[in-house]
């Protein structure tokens, strides 16, 4: 199976719905080459993004270009338009929403395949074991090059790690500065070699944004204040996500790989 690298920064495709194939097709015309979607229609249209997909091969971006990640999403988290039978058990609802995702996105295998979120937040349920369970099977198949879990605590995580016989890939969460930027969990996926991905750098920030010690740093480094927080989570070990509709944007935001911040500039950051 050839599969894309890594890519240093992914876009998001949430909350797009009928222009989602146009901002993925202005994404990857930017640079981008990582896609993260889910098989949830209250939050994404991943046919869309199937769509836009089936353009970009037109136009000589093929699929082993691309590294494409989806998720499998509990029926509490869906609307009506579920892409499974919510009365199977949930091995059949995770294999079901797996084959409903390779079909959207024209592809036989993904790069990543996350749960959406454990099933409870006080720990691990047996659903989620079942979940994982089945999450692994596929993964050894080949239908998925890597499995993780998405908006989790510290204490789901360990569980994963201790119960699974393949332990997640890869984390991702929502990002709070004043949470340290997820640091508990960051410096565990440190430990045992996982990929940390962190959406909602800026939206879930916004007394960052407004920080003027942030606004001098992007004034000294002639960019923009978006650019340097993309960049100063690169340089701390986070795996960005952006979803910016800005064909702009977009450029900026592939460009912060190439920005260097001093530890004087991480500290004030890391800051708040």
């Amino acid at each position: 199976m050839k599969t894309a690298p890594l890519p240093p920064i992914i876009y998001g495709t949430a909350w797009k719905e009928a222009e989602t194939a146009e901002f993925v097709i202005a994404a990857v015309n930017a640079g981008f080459r990582g896609i993260d979607t889910a098989n949830q229609k209250k939050h994404y249209r991943e046919d869309f993004v199937g769509d836009a997909l089936l353009i970009l091969k037109g136009r000589g971006i093929s699929r082993d270009d691309l590294f494409l990640q989806s998720k499998y999403t509990y029926p509490r988290g869906q609307d009506h338009r579920l892409p499974y039978n919510p009365a199977d058990n949930f091995a059949a609802q995770v294999k079901s929403s797996l084959e409903s995702t390779l079909k959207n996105l024209h592809t036989d295998y993904l790069d990543s395949f996350l749960l959406h979120g454990p099933s409870s937040p006080v720990g691990l349920t047996n659903n989620d074991l079942e979940v994982w369970g089945t999450m692994e099977e596929l993964c050894e198949s080949g239908k998925t090059r890597m499995i993780g879990v998405s908006n989790v605590e510290l204490h789901h995580l360990q569980a994963f790690c201790d119960k699974a016989r393949i332990k997640p890939a890869i984390v991702q969460n929502r990002c709070y500065a004043a949470d340290s930027w997820d640091s508990e969990i960051r410096e565990y996926c440190l430990e045992q070699g996982i990929i940390y991905q962190g959406f909602s750098l800026l939206t879930a920030n916004p007394q960052v944004m407004r920080n003027p010690q942030l606004a001098a740093i992007a004034k000294r480094l002639n960019v923009t204040p978006a650019q340097v927080i993309f960049r100063f989570t690169m340089q701390i070990g986070i795996l960005p996500l952006t979803g910016t509709t800005d064909p702009q944007h977009m450029k900026d935001d592939l460009a912060a790989a190439k920005i260097t911040l001093s530890e004087a500039d991480l500290e004030i950051i890391h800051n708040g």
